[in-house]
């Protein structure tokens, strides 16, 4: 709940009450930002940018000083200005929160916090890793540790700190980036993480700044890193990766030659079935100025063969499409049957792959690479599952979305030109 909505219930109190509303951080912190319950060591917090992940370090850090009984707290920031910016005199800093006769004094001169009541910060760059030998310390917060200019000794020398009290602990704030350091904290056991939005802070945070920035970087890579706190990493061997699904996109889709609706349909109905991968596409240009545009991910999962198939033929009529283009090697005719028999008036086209899915998915990334497949719009879901296309980290979980988008893009752009072993029946 927000404050917002704290002081609605609470109208017509005296004012001095409403005045303690803003210091109960309890009272309308979100579940991602309160402390997890089990007894951990370190809580990393991955957060878009104003998603409320600096106010979360510095209220845990409140706590501990006026509730854990912690006397000497360590605080670490990608460099020093940056420590005095954010963590201590920014909107959510500790100079700015709780009662004014509890907040800490800050000594420049010592880069030290003063608390009334004894307790002492000590302010730390990461830009220098050894000044954090020799003091020690019962708390930490760390923040923005993938910009750290030596994450792993500076994280290794402030662990080594931390050895005052009966349980000592750090909270680790950060945006998150696919850096080394970073994906091995999130594989150690004593490690608990939470995850939080630019999104979920929206109540706090100007309307036109949300605005501008789903505007300009919603749906992209960096968007879905820094707004949205995902750790996006290209996995070795993947076919496509981020840099080329930013790439890809474009706005508006320009005029169509032709539309289809590519089906990768599931062997087995049910709850914990494959997905059945439905995918838009059509064709704009000729030749050499010839391109593939997808236009829509419709893929359904848990759905009975009627239901998908039903799902395949309503896509045909919204999108008007030429046919649909459906995948036989599982089904055999029976795909075929069931698609007429929710509409036989629907043409219907059948393929047979003769190679694997990664075979058949090289050339149709060679034409991403060639800037010759755009996406007239955002499909978050298809594009991760892209960019694990031949990698190990694809596992045994079938690419259901992006099969069917393998099947569209060559049903296009490579049909008679013998770029994959496929047969049209």
């Amino acid at each position: 709940m927000t404050r917002k909505k704290y002081r609605k219930i609470l109208e017509g109190c005296p004012p001095e009450l409403l005045a303690h509303i803003d210091h109960i951080w309890g009272l309308y912190a979100r579940d991602n930002q309160t402390p997890p319950d089990d007894d951990w060591l370190i809580w990393l917090l991955l957060g878009g940018r104003g998603s409320g992940k600096t106010r979360t370090g510095a209220e845990w850090i409140r706590e501990q000083v006026f509730c854990g009984g912690a006397r000497r707290i360590a605080l670490i920031a990608p460099t020093y200005n940056d420590a005095r910016e954010v963590m201590l005199e920014g909107e959510s800093g500790l100079l700015r929160l709780g009662y004014p006769s509890e907040r800490p004094t800050y000594r420049s001169s010592r880069r030290r916090l003063e608390w009334p009541n004894g307790a002492i910060g000590q302010v730390f760059s990461a830009e220098e890793p050894d000044g954090l030998r020799g003091p020690q310390f019962d708390c930490a917060w760390a923040d923005e540790f993938c910009a750290w200019s030596y994450p792993e000794d500076t994280l290794s020398n402030l662990r080594l700190a931390l050895r005052l009290g009966q349980r000592p602990r750090l909270v680790m704030t950060t945006t998150p980036k696919p850096l080394p350091a970073l994906k091995a904290l999130l594989k150690n056991p004593i490690v608990r993480i939470s995850h939080m939005t630019t999104s979920d802070n929206q109540n706090h945070l100007a309307a036109s700044f949300i605005e501008t920035m789903e505007a300009e970087y919603g749906g992209t890579r960096l968007g879905r890193q820094e707004l949205g706190g995902e750790m996006l990493t290209d996995a070795p061997g993947a076919l496509w990766n981020y840099v080329m699904m930013d790439a890809a996109y474009i706005d508006t889709p320009p005029t169509l030659d032709k539309i289809i609706v590519a089906i990768d349909p599931p062997v087995t109905s049910g709850a914990r079935a494959d997905s059945c991968g439905l995918i838009v596409a059509g064709l704009s240009g000729h030749g050499a100025a010839a391109r593939a545009i997808i236009l829509h991910d419709g893929t359904t999962q848990g759905q009975s063969p009627q239901g998908w198939a039903q799902r395949a033929v309503d896509l045909y009529q919204e999108w008007g499409a030429n046919y649909l283009l459906a995948e036989v090697n599982q089904g055999g005719e029976m795909v075929s049957t069931i698609l007429r028999s929710v509409d036989d008036r629907v043409p219907v086209r059948n393929v047979r792959a003769s190679v694997g899915k990664t075979a058949r998915a090289e050339p149709v990334a060679a034409l991403y690479e060639q800037g010759k497949v755009r996406h007239a719009g955002r499909f978050k879901a298809l594009e991760d599952e892209l960019c694990l296309m031949g990698s190990a980290l694809m596992g045994r979980k079938s690419p259901d979305r992006a099969d069917a988008l393998v099947w569209a893009v060559t049903e296009l752009m490579l049909k008679g030109r013998g770029g994959a072993r496929i047969r049209w029946i």
